[in-house]
């Protein structure tokens, strides 16, 4: 079987990829950061395919856009491949130390997983993303995206295998379901003897699938229904301006901005309306939103991720109302305030349970890069191992190295 096979290669090339040093690894992403740019028109044709094959099925405008490489995409791939061989490698990081009475040495220290398992939608700027995190930090990754990227995923792996070729690391650390079928996920999912852990990336139904279905340990990543609080006190301009952005700066995007709401007493609801209107944005309005081209909002909107322009509007009462609502329809994931009442604030903050919460500040800023980790595997929204924005440290576990002088247990 494929799987099998594929994992039997990817155990052995993890094994072999932990002693792999640091300069070695980064040489190989520099590798292939050059490959992509030499390699650009053969993945762009590709990619081409899947484009057309998705205009076809009818696939909305989001995830064309979340499916479409261009060269100025690619070479954002690039770039981000040199700057992660600036960031600290993780692997053998002392994280504590200590000596107990019997005169034994302990230290605590991050090492690599092992086989990571990578199960994705048609974004495959995962593809990159994925193999490089996991490359760093000394894992070899099993890579299943979707049907509907299968042209960009084979080639963009074809290239990075042009690429290890020519390096110190194991080709085989990178590898690439190309059965997109059901059964072969499902498969994955019961993968334990050769996967470590399976990471999903993509919508909300597919995270459930493999959440509920696996075997294999989920390092979780999070859908996104994401609310902007407008509190009175908020300044006009700045809670408008911020909306729009976090609602129409890419909408497609997981830290997207779904639903707006807006206490009762601020000024400024009709002047919002305006801008998401001028955006082109379709509003679903709760009982006190009007306006033309306003949709009377149900109870599904609240928990809609439309990854497009549209958007969810309600008054609120209060701020104890907004945290009720988030923390009942919310993914926690990221969620904003936007108030110069800083009791509203603290409260707001303490008591919302997401991965990020914001204060006067987009949503749009929940991203690996914009933390400052460089790269990010994907936002987790569970609260075991990691949570929020996923770089390199994330994709390590620890162990205990432990010297004595002959000790043994009385």
């Amino acid at each position: 079987m494929e799987l099998i096979h594929k994992g039997k290669k990817a155990k052995k090339a993890a094994a072999e990829l932990a002693k792999k040093t640091t300069m070695q690894k980064n040489h190989a992403l520099e590798l292939i950061s050059g490959q992509l740019m030499q390699e650009k028109n053969f993945i762009l044709e590709e990619n081409g395919k899947d484009l057309d094959a998705g205009k076809k099925n009818g696939m909305s405008d989001a995830l064309l856009d979340r499916l479409r490489l261009n060269e100025a995409r690619l070479q954002d791939m690039a770039d981000a491949l040199l700057q992660l061989t600036h960031l600290d490698d993780p692997v053998g990081e002392v994280l504590s130390s200590w000596e107990r009475p019997n005169g034994l040495a302990i230290t605590q220290v991050r090492v690599p997983l092992g086989v990571v398992g990578m199960i994705y939608e048609a974004r495959p700027n995962v593809t990159v993303d994925a193999s490089s995190l996991c490359l760093k930090t000394g894992n070899a990754v099993i890579l299943r995206g979707s049907s509907t990227a299968i042209h960009s995923n084979k080639a963009i792996v074809k290239v990075i295998h042009h690429a290890l070729e020519k390096s110190d690391l194991p080709s085989d650390a990178v590898q690439l379901i190309e059965d997109t079928s059901r059964e072969t996920a499902s498969a994955m999912f019961k993968l334990n003897d050769y996967l470590d852990v399976l990471i999903p990336r993509g919508g909300a139904k597919l995270i459930k699938t493999v959440v509920e279905h696996s075997t294999v340990p989920v390092l979780e990543t999070g859908a996104g229904n994401c609310h902007i609080y407008i509190d009175e006190s908020a300044d006009k301009e700045m809670a408008i301006s911020i909306a729009v952005n976090a609602k129409t700066q890419r909408p497609s995007v997981c830290n997207a901005c779904e639903t707006i709401l807006v206490h009762r007493e601020w000024e400024g609801l009709d002047d919002l309306v305006n801008a998401l209107n001028e955006k082109g944005v379709v509003i679903h309005g709760g009982e006190g939103v009007g306006g033309e081209g306003i949709i009377p909002a149900v109870e599904e909107d609240w928990a809609a991720e439309y990854l497009g322009l549209e958007v969810a509007l309600k008054v609120t009462k209060s701020v104890d109302e907004a945290i009720t609502h988030i923390n009942r329809f919310g993914t926690k994931h990221s969620e904003a305030i936007i108030s110069s009442n800083i009791k509203s604030v603290e409260k707001f903050l303490n008591e919302v349970d997401a991965a990020a919460v914001y204060h006067n500040a987009s949503t749009r800023f929940t991203d690996g890069f914009e933390f400052g980790f460089g790269a990010e595997i994907g936002i987790s929204t569970q609260k075991l191992h990691a949570r929020g924005p996923m770089g390199l440290p994330a994709l390590t576990s620890t162990k205990f190295i432990v010297k004595g002088n002959g000790q043994v247990k009385k």
